[in-house]
């Protein structure tokens, strides 16, 4: 669907760009994402090549783009990754509760247009939680500190630019004892806590924009009488107990998800107009986009991330430079209290006793934060693909072929297109009379029958 898109309307779309000299031209890493989008899964780019050593079967497998933007492919895979290196090398068996920060609108336009702003935010926000934390911690020293992982939503649900962050924070504090680190957890939250949270979040927050001259005393003045929080939503709801690790997967993977869901997205008139299902309906009771390719496109060139920019980012004794990160990250996928069987023989070491001395060299040689594709589509589908379908053996990747002249005879031989998809170039807006003016009622845009008087009586 969004292929047939970008594939049919990505020159027009350019095209149309350049040509508006008061409008801001595409970034360069805007459309290199599209472009590569359109190279992601054809054979005719590439590929490597399975082979079954029992039975001879074969099938090939097309190189991906890794973009970061658009593409479902690759951000599945970076969403399914992400989700497994954080339960498997750095969560240890403690409850999860996912905290949700959203701001005021007259707020994200500055946030969405300076990235710099992002980190005095964010530390604000998780400085006020970590001392919440502390205090609902039972014997919690001072200098106890808390652990999270942030990830930073540049989009919103309907497709609309939305920068928030989702909090993955553990639900309690660490704190040195002698060798060892000992987890506080922390007692449920209460509808005070958050009050008390959101209201120190906002204070600090205007405060910092009125210091940087992004607001005056009296647009902050008036923020901080709004209502409801003055548009400052925060949600705690969601908590995964400590035993539930394939509960913090799921969270872990909803955190880090790309900026749309493909399958939402359905076309209304093939090439001509798409309709978005929204995931729940709006203030005025709108359930669905009905959008134009070329909508559709300036909407996701607005959400693809910029380049060098982290997704995800650590903090307190998960922060890079943290004195018990090791500790705690060693205690990954384990409980924080040792019983007997722990000690004497952890799940981690006990399994790796069983394995060959090549399987183990093999596995330790790979970083912990990297995984095979194919172990990432077993994770989330159960079904590992390197396993063949006639004998039931284990294949292997024998070639990767990049070759133009090799790529193009085997794909002849094997009867596939030898050719990438053509890209549509650019063509003009149709004229007056190819346009349909029934249109406009199919999607709710009723014609009015009567003259609408524009005059104003004071």
């Amino acid at each position: 669907m969004v292929y047939q898109v970008v594939q049919q309307h990505l020159e027009t779309w350019l095209a149309q760009a350049r040509a508006e000299l008061d409008g801001d031209p595409v970034p360069a890493f805007i459309e290199r994402d599209l472009r590569r989008y359109l190279d992601c899964g054809i054979l005719a780019h590439g590929f490597a090549r399975a082979r079954c050593d029992g039975c001879g079967e074969g099938f090939l497998i097309a190189f991906s783009c890794k973009g970061r933007g658009i593409c479902p492919s690759c951000n599945t895979r970076r969403m399914a990754e992400t989700a497994a290196h954080l339960v498997d090398h750095v969560f240890p068996q403690v409850p999860v509760r996912q905290w949700v920060l959203s701001l005021p609108k007259r707020l994200r336009y500055f946030l969405h247009h300076d990235p710099d702003l992002i980190g005095p935010v964010l530390r604000i926000f998780l400085a006020t939680v970590e001392d919440r934390l502390k205090v609902r911690s039972p014997g919690a020293p001072a200098e106890a500190r808390f652990g999270a992982v942030t990830f930073v939503h540049r989009f919103g649900a309907a497709l609309n630019v939305n920068l928030h962050f989702h909090c993955a924070i553990m639900d309690g504090v660490f704190s040195a004892q002698g060798e060892k680190v000992q987890f506080h957890e922390a007692k449920l939250l209460s509808e005070e806590d958050l009050a008390a949270v959101q209201g120190e979040v906002r204070t600090r927050v205007l405060r910092l924009f009125k210091h940087r001259g992004l607001l005056s005393p009296e647009d902050a003045a008036e923020l901080r009488q709004w209502g409801h929080g003055g548009g400052f939503s925060l949600d705690a709801s969601v908590r995964i107990e400590a035993r539930d690790r394939k509960g913090v997967e799921r969270l872990l993977r909803y955190c880090a998800r790309p900026i749309f869901a493909g399958e939402r997205l359905v076309w209304a008139r093939l090439g001509q107009r798409l309709i978005y299902q929204l995931p729940k309906p709006r203030p005025d009771g709108q359930t669905t986009l009905a959008l134009t390719p070329l909508e559709l496109l300036n909407r996701l060139a607005a959400l693809i991330p910029p380049p060098r920019r982290h997704r995800h980012r650590y903090h307190g004794v998960l922060a890079p430079n943290a004195p018990l990160r090791g500790a705690v990250t060693a205690r990954a996928g384990l409980p924080m209290v040792e019983s007997r069987r722990d000690v004497t023989a952890p799940p981690s070491t006990a399994a790796a006793a069983k394995q060959s001395p090549e399987t183990a060299t093999a596995k330790t040689s790979r970083p912990p934060s990297r995984y095979l594709w194919a172990w990432l589509l077993a994770r989330i589908y159960e079904v590992f693909p390197l396993i063949c379908p006639q004998c039931g053996e284990p294949m292997r990747i024998i070639a990767f072929v990049t070759d133009g002249d090799t790529i193009q005879r085997i794909l002849e031989h094997l009867g596939e297109p030898t050719q990438p998809p053509p890209i549509a170039s650019a063509r003009g807006p149709p004229g007056w009379e190819d346009f349909d003016q029934r249109e406009a009622a199919v999607f709710g845009e009723v014609i009015p029958t009567y003259e609408f008087d524009q005059t104003v009586s004071w």
